[in-house]
């Protein structure tokens, strides 16, 4: 293949033929139409990140690699897009901060949000206001998503997690999990500098305009639907994690043992992309927990409209799923591991659903933990008193009732508090 590096000096005419190729090859599934694509996906890398004074693909070009990830039937060609969309967001942001390295600017200069609105994203612009047209060109070409084409994505990865489809997982489930944790990627890329420049300045309108609040915020979006699905899916993967480790994923004349090349691929690819999915949930999961506080300032302070809608807390959400689906209870606590989150939601889990008698002696021992007001109270205090005074709670309802039984949900409190303790002394 020649040199892309001319694809823009000469009008960008080897780029449309390209392209051609590429769209001529959808109908073949061979070898050929394979090569093709991975000859195009090195081409890309070989002009836009290889050389230091590397150009981004155009918009075009993103989207055939999007779409090879998207609509791919090889779990080579899905892995090499992933990655190569992850080293373009990397090189060519598109949105950053244009001083973040204060020690080579005044300490009083502010921080300064770039958004390349030119670029290429792989949602589309507004996520809950595409037209039927566009909904329909996103589902069938492998284009741009919007807020439905991610639920709608949310609701296959689940559906695959069930104990009863683990038998069935192939290697278009394993690119569904890759397009998550490329989204997840985005939405990462896209939120952070913006709530950087948010906590700085409080101006909402930064986080307004995110990727994520946009997708939350649409009304394609079955919020709470979507939150079910996620907690299923991490609860899920957490079960095909332990039964891979004991060998009891695949009985005889299943995957592991078929002779396929690609059933065998995907047995062998599984607990990777599968960990690293979980990964990607949980860190989806914490960025709305971050941007609910961030809205919540917003609205203290009056810089929210009535425009920017009413969402219930993902904190709470996920309170109620725990509680009335008492199945996840264990493996979501086993599988979620971020200490400042896990023990927050622990926390409110006692304050919401705790017997009483219960929170008499968490309240008699643990003035920090502030029964009168919790929330106040709690995130008044430091995280490593909040641990301490836990575990020291636990103790004095042990010695108040040596028969006591302390459930699994206990057990997760007190290891999370323990683990925080060791890291912060």
């Amino acid at each position: 293949m020649e040199s892309p590096s001319i694809w823009r000096s000469i009008g960008g005419g080897i780029e449309e033929n390209i392209l051609a190729i590429l769209d001529a090859s959808d109908a073949r599934d061979s070898q050929d139409a394979i090569d093709d694509r991975i000859a195009f996906l090195d081409a890309v890398r070989a002009a836009s990140i290889v050389p230091e004074s590397g150009t981004p693909p155009t918009n075009k070009m993103f989207e055939a690699v999007f779409q090879i990830l998207r609509v791919g039937k090889s779990l080579e060609l899905m892995m090499a897009s992933f990655q190569l969309l992850n080293e373009l967001d990397k090189r060519y942001p598109r949105v950053y901060l244009s001083n973040s390295d204060k020690s080579k600017s005044s300490s009083n200069a502010p921080l300064e949000l770039v958004v390349v609105k030119e670029a290429w994203s792989p949602f589309f612009p507004g996520l809950g206001t595409s037209s039927s047209e566009r909904e329909a060109a996103g589902k069938d070409s492998g284009g741009p998503l919007d807020s439905s084409h991610f639920q709608l994505l949310i609701q296959e990865l689940a559906e695959v997690n069930r104990k009863a489809n683990f038998q069935t997982l192939d290697t278009k489930s394993l690119g569904r999990m890759l397009l998550f944790q490329y989204l997840v990627n985005v939405l990462e890329g896209d939120v952070l500098p913006r709530n950087s420049v948010h906590e700085e300045t409080m101006k909402w309108a930064f986080l307004r305009e995110s990727f994520l609040n946009m997708l939350l915020g649409s009304r394609k979006l079955n919020y709470k639907g979507l939150v079910r699905d996620c907690l299923a899916i991490m609860c899920g993967l957490s079960e095909i994690q332990s039964a891979f480790s004991n060998n009891q994923i695949y009985p005889e004349n299943s995957v592991a043992k078929s002779p396929d090349t690609c059933d065998t691929a995907v047995a062998i690819a599984l607990p990777e992309i599968g960990n690293k999915t979980c990964t990607a949930m949980q860190k989806f999961l914490i960025l709305i927990m971050e941007l609910d506080i961030s809205k919540k300032k917003a609205e203290m302070q009056g810089y929210t409209t009535r425009a920017d809608g009413v969402r219930t807390p993902l904190v709470e959400v996920i309170l109620d799923e725990l509680t009335y689906n008492s199945e996840i209870l264990s493996p979501f606590l086993q599988v979620f591991n971020e200490p400042k989150w896990k023990l927050e939601i622990i926390l409110q889990y006692f304050w919401k659903y705790t017997a009483k008698a219960h929170l008499f002696l968490l309240s008699e021992q643990c003035p920090a933990l502030g029964i009168s007001d919790f929330n106040e109270d709690v995130r008044g205090n430091s995280l490593v008193e909040i641990c301490k005074n836990m575990i020291s709670a636990f103790n004095s309802m042990k010695r108040a009732d040596e028969h006591m039984e302390v459930l699994s949900f206990g057990k997760e409190a007190l290891f999370t508090a323990a683990t925080i303790l060791s890291t912060k002394t």
